[in-house]
């Protein structure tokens, strides 16, 4: 496929097209802008004539600044959803990929684990979370209203690493909100150390277990998803798949792993719980494996060193 990719920066630098050209070989189009603006978007949809499907993941996702921002998230998140769909409407594109987050299932009751996307979706424990559940159902409601959308809906877990080039990877404006990048800049003495948040969880060693997946896998994932809806006749407009490993890693577990897999000690210290985080989650993924022919399969100490890699090279 051709690629236009649509991004206000805020949290990305341009530079991303480097590392993209060198690996594919070529340089997708890029536009600067944000999703929310309506006018930018008709005009992108307008001189790009031949879009047959969009990937949409231009979202703020940090938990725990969702509920320190909750408008920034709402205004962002669900915004640039309903301005993309309305554009689509207009120029008649018919396929989206939407990226969700295992978020919208809240903390899961034992029996759901492994959770799977039958699972009942509980109130939202952060604004970032509820903004991916009113999007699923902005997505519902336009589909039963325009009988030509098809939407593919992918809850993803935690996505980790870098692509194993070093040629791009995570790079967080300021304080990273996620967990590896903030593991490999202390690794590497960015930061003075990790904090982990809470030691005292129903789990075995108290600390969150998420199930993390590479972000390789999960970029697949996506191309697997826009060739279903182009190739396939199926009855379901909407369709959603759970992209995870199904296998829960603790907190803990993820930095001894990773300093055992590079050699490097990880300072770190043990905090309160944080807010809007969720005790246990990992993916039942049986239905992405089988329907949509998808495994992540990477194993984590792969995944891993591919982020410090990654790490030293941007350091250098």
């Amino acid at each position: 496929y051709d690629v236009v990719i649509v991004d206000n920066l805020s949290n990305s630098e341009q530079t991303v097209l480097d590392g993209i050209t060198a690996i594919v070989g070529t340089c997708p189009d890029f536009v600067q802008a944000d999703c929310t603006d309506a006018s930018i978007m008709d005009a992108l949809f307008s001189h790009y004539t031949d879009i047959v499907g969009v990937i949409h993941f231009a979202a703020s996702k940090a938990v725990n600044e969702s509920v320190e921002k909750p408008l920034l998230y709402y205004r962002n998140n669900i915004m640039s959803l309903v301005t993309v769909l309305e554009a689509m409407r207009k120029y008649k594109v018919h396929n989206i990929v939407f990226s969700s987050s295992c978020t919208v299932y809240g903390q899961p009751d034992a029996e759901h684990l492994p959770v799977g996307e039958d699972a009942p979706l509980k109130k939202s424990l952060s604004p970032y979370g509820n903004t991916k559940q009113i999007n699923e159902d902005v997505i519902r409601d336009e589909a039963y209203a325009n009988s030509s959308l098809r939407a593919t809906i992918l809850r993803y877990f935690n996505p980790i690493g870098a692509h194993p080039s070093s040629m791009i990877g995570e790079l967080p404006n300021g304080v990273p909100q996620n967990l590896l990048p903030f593991v490999t800049q202390t690794a590497i003495g960015l930061r003075k150390e990790l904090k982990v948040f809470g030691d005292d969880y129903n789990t075995p060693d108290g600390s969150c277990i998420r199930d993390y997946i590479y972000v390789v896998d999960l970029a697949k994932a996506h191309v697997k998803a826009v060739e279903r809806m182009l190739n396939q006749n199926t009855d379901e407009q909407v369709e959603v798949f759970n992209l995870g490993t199904g296998c829960g890693l603790s907190v803990l577990e993820i930095l001894h792993t990773f300093m055992r897999v590079t050699g490097t000690n990880v300072p770190y210290q043990i905090v309160g719980r944080r807010e809007g985080d969720i005790e246990q989650v990992w993916a039942k993924a049986d239905k992405a494996n089988n329907v949509l022919g998808w495994t992540a399969d990477t194993p984590i100490e792969d995944v891993l060193l591919s982020a410090w890699n990654w790490e030293k090279k941007i350091r250098q």
